[in-house]
């Protein structure tokens, strides 16, 4: 497929991965179409990707070379508490892209987690053995066997907790940006580690893997900083020249979770994405938010 432009469906494209990867896409001169559901505006299309004839209609009518899907519930706490709706989005609709995406002759890349591992034996490698905590990380483990039953030339990509351009609420990094202003003690985690990747990153990796229709199987891609929510906080606070945070206060012990369970170090090895000639590398964290940060405080001037 090399670079030739080709028809790209990116699902979940109004989410804060699947904007980075529409707009890598396009970008390039490939013709994309992305999906949502309740944000479908901006020229983006509402498809329930759990309405199986909507779906393949839609999925027909387009005859993509590639589906990059990211659309998905992310959010593991929310995740425990609509077991069936997860499991219908999480589980069940890759493996139904994954038939469609063979039938029609399309390369499936199929977004997935660092959260289908424990968090006790890092790094891990794209053959180690898998053992979600929490249901959220059951339902993506799911959704890629269910993919790669249907479809072995689909593509899997594992990736860790994203951040980038959008709002707070859209993801767990971009959400500590308010908490360094925090008016009364609060607790941040300092235990736990992770690795912080930046969407436009995944971007360029993901259609990278569509493009080049890379093997079937399952490859992992992530920054190699590795942070605590605190430090993360710490950064924040550096670039928005807050200082001392004295209401921030890193909790070292193992965090009790709200509701679902997380890997205290669940860092992803890359060098299944390196062997295939994918370049893995990541912008520096501080460097990203530095940028952005300021642009924001610019732009609001």
């Amino acid at each position: 497929m090399g670079t030739d432009r080709i028809n790209i469906v990116v699902t979940g494209a109004s989410g804060l991965l699947g904007r980075s990867v529409a707009a890598e896409a396009a970008r390039r001169g490939h013709s994309v179409v992305g999906t949502a559901l309740s944000r479908a505006t901006d020229g983006l299309v509402r498809v329930d990707l759990c309405e199986a004839a909507a779906t393949e209609s839609f999925l027909r009518a387009q005859q993509p070379q590639a589906i990059i899907h990211c659309a998905a519930e992310k959010r593991p706490d929310v995740a425990e508490g609509d077991p069936d709706a997860v499991l219908r989005l999480n589980a069940q609709v890759p493996g139904r892209l994954a038939a469609l995406a063979r039938e029609l002759g399309a390369h499936l890349v199929y977004v997935s987690s660092d959260y289908v591992f424990d968090g006790t034996s890092p790094p891990y490698h794209v053959d180690d053995q898998p053992n979600p905590l929490n249901f959220y990380g059951k339902t993506k483990l799911a959704g890629e066997r269910a993919a790669l039953d249907a479809d072995p030339d689909a593509a899997v990509l594992r990736v860790p907790v994203l951040y980038g351009p959008g709002a707070p609420a859209e993801g767990s990094i971009n959400a500590l940006v308010e908490l360094v202003h925090a008016s009364k003690p609060t607790a941040v985690d300092a235990h736990q580690i992770r690795f912080p990747t930046c969407t436009e990153d995944v971007a360029r990796v993901l259609v990278d893997m569509a493009e080049q229709r890379l093997p079937g199987g399952i490859y992992h891609f992530s920054a190699t900083e590795q942070m605590t929510k605190y430090d993360v906080c710490r950064v924040f606070a550096d670039i928005l020249g807050v200082g001392d945070t004295p209401m921030l206060v890193a909790a070292v012990d193992k965090p009790q979770q709200p509701v679902a369970s997380r890997p205290d170090n669940a860092q992803l090895a890359t060098d299944a994405l390196e062997r295939a000639g994918v370049d893995v590398s990541c912008v520096p964290f501080r460097e990203w938010w530095t940028a952005y940060l300021h642009g924001l405080s610019s732009g609001a001037d």
